[in-house]
């Protein structure tokens, strides 16, 4: 093997081109429009475009791929994980161009890519299985009456993809069919197969799962398990490694359970087997699936064990024997993963997207980062919501879990709206730092955890960072001793001595907006790039601040505070006084409701229009984004206005629609139109409202 094509793109990508640079293999990335200026489109050798942003045009091309292998001389193409890893054509595809694909046979594919002839294929070979009907060929009726001989609750799966789609439980046989319906149509969607199977619900689960590795002449080995029981809707979010619910007896059980399954198909190269496991009695755990690729969660093997996985896929693939006993493997104390996404947990964890206009990633002892994000990288709405994994290593799970807890504390992505904060409260569950876990956790944990919430100290940084010498500067030219993206000489920090506090008006995410006063003996004092100290009596805070490119409405100041980041808007001169002569032709009523859309997207339906009446929770935009749609709903009875039209492209928080109350739209209807509201007061020419000591308002 002399050159190796990446067949992926962000995080996974320059995880394989890191390994492949170390072994001195030429590299060759691929990438689409969307991913142009991505960072692993400059960290190869060469870069070749495969297509326009859409997966199906681009990553997921498999022609397109294989002829990108061809065009620079590539002898092997690495998959990652996604897109196209688990895809037998593309193994097939390139053996018959000559090309080494650096994964498992076409056979192995085929067969643990189906999950019912997967369970098929390890029960023959001793693989212990939940009690279920593997379904296929069989329809509605047929699973109805298989479905007799077990016990509910039940578990709708379909047999093709993966990631939760189309799971859905059972709770009673009435129940059945109507679940049995909507799986096939949702597998239909999704998989383009809508093979069914049913397995009895196992109660408290823990998601359990073996890193296996297998040569070319029959050596299989395993690398110990990985606990991935933190789940939200399917998926996982906090992987660990090794499970603290083992014993060494049901580890090495369990391990050898891994590799019989990895034999049954004579798999090859590195590979994960996936089990359920009774919290009550590990000892009886049972075969969900095999996937045949590289894990997202495989740093946490890699940290304990001392091996490098990818190196071992190169190895393998390019026929090099494995030169390790399983006695030869041991696992050396705890390491835990969190994955950090694009993603809105306040608001159902709805995709986000933006441009990372400051970043600061953790390192030092024990802390490793995997990322695909760098400073100036646009994040759309194209592909997986993923952006980095933080991994904390340490000798006890938890120091590890401590360590994790500090690392994502002092990661700042500002721009878009990440997971951040409710990782952190995640990680510092008591039941989590006890062991005591399982796949519904996150669920229940949820309604506790107070996510969106802006803390006091960041209005205040954004309002004191907004009052400095030069204002607000969304897009300075750099030099003069300052940073991009602040107001301000870097040497000295602000302070209001001497003068009256002012009073400054933001606009928090959702809408609601609040006059924030900053007092004169605040001190906001930068520290180079976007982090600053805010000392005001009583304490000091270390935070970071971004300003970015301003809006029609407004420049969004960004504060990054504990691991949160917070996007605080200072709405501009323009869009209040249109706010105010609004209200003053409507006699001076309040503003309309505002629908604002939690995330970027582009508009797909408005089934609503101006002037008509709407009742709660009536459909006023679809927005799709990340391949799904998102509906905005009326939040009041009353009559709408639609500022969008099916097609335009949306910003985060731009408002869509507004909704005037039933009483309000009655009233302004039997006002004569010839009666003027009441003077308005001027609007400011600058957002930055001036205010007594002490004074805060509250704006609606």
């Amino acid at each position: 093997m002399r050159t190796l094509l990446v067949a992926n793109r962000g995080e996974i990508a320059r995880r394989v081109l890191r390994t492949a640079s170390r072994m001195e293999l030429r590299t060759v990335a691929v990438y689409s429009d969307a991913d142009a200026h991505a960072p692993h489109v400059t960290e190869a050798d060469v870069a070749v475009r495969l297509g326009p942003a859409a997966p199906a045009e681009s990553y997921l091309d498999i022609d397109a791929v294989v002829a990108a292998a061809r065009a620079t001389g590539a002898d092997a193409v690495h998959p990652g994980y996604g897109f196209l890893s688990e895809n037998p054509a593309l193994a097939r595809a390139l053996e018959e161009a000559g090309i080494t694909f650096v994964g498992p046979s076409v056979h192995a594919l085929t067969v643990m890519g189906d999950k019912i002839s997967a369970k098929e294929q390890v029960a023959a070979h001793g693989v212990p299985l939940t009690a279920g009907v593997t379904g296929a060929g069989m329809d509605d009726d047929a699973l109805v009456t298989a479905a007799e001989d077990l016990h509910y609750p039940l578990l709708v799966k379909p047999s093709a993809g993966g990631g939760g789609k189309g799971m859905t439980v059972v709770e009673t046989p009435a129940d059945l069919r109507e679940a049995l319906a909507g799986a096939r149509r949702m597998a239909r969607r999704a998989f383009g197969d809508d093979a069914l199977m049913l397995e009895e619900l196992v109660a408290a689960p823990r998601h359990i799962e073996v890193q296996v590795l297998a040569d070319l002449y029959g050596n299989v080995i395993h690398l110990g398990e990985r606990e991935c029981t933190l789940q939200r809707r399917y998926q996982k979010v906090v992987e660990e490694a090794p499970s603290p619910l083992l014993d060494e007896g049901t580890r090495a059980r369990i391990g050898e359970a891994a590799c019989a399954a990895a034999r049954s198909v004579g798999y090859t190269g590195a590979g994960t087997v996936e089990f359920l496991v009774p919290t009550a009695d590990p000892e009886r755990f049972t075969f969900m699936e095999m996937n045949t690729r590289l894990q997202v969660e495989h740093p946490v093997t890699e940290q304990v064990t001392g091996l490098d996985l990818v190196e071992w896929q190169l190895r393998i693939a390019d026929g090099e024997r494995l030169g390790l006993t399983q006695e030869d493997v041991t696992l050396t104390g705890h390491a835990v993963e969190a994955r950090v996404y694009a993603e809105d947990p306040a608001h159902d964890f709805l995709p986000t997207a933006g441009t990372v206009i400051a970043l600061h990633e953790p390192d030092g002892e024990g802390i490793r980062v995997d990322s695909a994000l760098a400073g100036g990288l646009a994040v759309g709405s194209d592909y997986d919501p993923m952006l980095a994994k933080v991994i904390a290593t340490a000798p006890t799970r938890a120091e590890a879990l401590t360590r994790l807890d500090r690392a994502l504390a002092n990661t700042v992505v500002l721009g878009l709206g990440t997971n951040i904060e409710f990782l952190r409260g995640l990680v510092t569950d008591p039941d989590v730092i006890a062991g005591d876990m399982d796949t519904s956790l996150i669920e229940r944990r949820l309604p506790a955890m107070e996510l969106g919430r802006v803390p006091e100290d960041a209005l205040l940084a954004a309002a004191a960072f907004a009052t400095g010498p030069r204002g607000i500067a969304p897009d300075p030219a750099p030099g003069a001793g300052r940073a991009p993206g602040t107001a301000w000489n870097l040497r000295d920090g602000w302070r209001i001595s001497g003068r009256s506090p002012r009073v400054v008006l933001l606009e928090l995410p959702g809408g609601e907006r609040r006059e924030v006063t900053v007092p004169e003996d605040a001190v906001l004092t930068p520290r180079g790039g976007s982090r600053y100290l805010l000392a005001h009596p009583g304490r000091t805070t270390p935070l970071d601040i971004a300003v970015a490119p301003a809006e029609p409405e407004g420049t969004p100041v960004w504060v990054g505070l504990a691991g949160a980041g917070i996007r605080l808007l200072v709405p501009s001169a323009a869009a209040l006084t249109a706010e105010r002569l609004a209200a003053a032709e409507r006699g001076g009523a309040a503003l309309a409701p505002q629908v604002r859309p939690p995330m970027p997207g582009t508009v797909v339906a408005v089934p609503v229009a101006d002037g008509d009446e709407v009742a709660v929770g009536d459909v006023l935009v679809t927005i799709e984004a990340m391949k799904m749609e998102h509906r905005l709903l009326a939040p009041l009875a009353g009559t709408v206005s639609v500022h969008v039209a099916e097609g335009a492209t949306v910003r985060l928080d731009e408002v869509v629609a507004a909704v005037a109350p039933v009483e309000e739209s009655a009233a302004d209807t039997a006002a004569p139109e010839s009666t003027p509201g009441p003077a308005q007061p001027p609007v400011p020419s600058d957002p930055i409202l001036p205010g007594a000591p002490g004074t805060t308002r509250g704006v609606k």
